[in-house]
């Protein structure tokens, strides 16, 4: 068997490992095989090919991995929908208790309630949304 298909063969099962466990190393180590087996391909010898795939291991590892890594748990930016009307300011329209009530966030009216189902807010208080739950703003009045 030539040794750019041994090589391919590596590549192939370190890529489904890559797939099967997500830790971007496999994957990495998958590349540089891939790239051996051109190296093979080209008809290069045996200590030729294994420098190049531990040169391009190495490579991939130290530098690309952390990048790829750093990319992927970086904290969203911005948040969409009801979770960024989460901490915003709104005005109480109607007197708003642990049952009910009426708040404007961001020049749209919404169901409310009072974090604090023993408090009742009066209208014309701001109020900071504590959270969205379906359709109600879950808020609490300033200090």
């Amino acid at each position: 068997m030539d040794t750019w298909l041994i090589w391919l063969i590596v590549a192939a099962a370190l890529a489904v490992a890559e797939i099967l466990t997500v830790t971007a190393a496999l994957g990495m180590l998958s590349v540089a095989a891939l790239v051996t087996a051109g190296v093979a391909a080209a008809g290069l010898p045996l200590w030729v090919q294994l420098v190049a795939y531990s040169v391009l291991a190495a490579v991939t590892l130290l530098f690309v991995r952390p990048l790829a890594l750093r990319h992927l748990q970086r904290p969203q930016g911005q948040r969409f929908g009801v979770d960024a009307l989460v901490g915003k300011p709104a005005q109480v329209l109607t007197a708003v208790s642990g049952t009910g009530g009426r708040v404007r966030i961001d020049g749209e009216e919404w169901t409310a309630r009072s974090y604090d189902e023993t408090l009742v807010i009066s209208p014309g208080t701001t109020v900071d949304v504590i959270e969205i739950s379906g359709a109600t703003a879950i808020v609490y009045p300033r200090d």
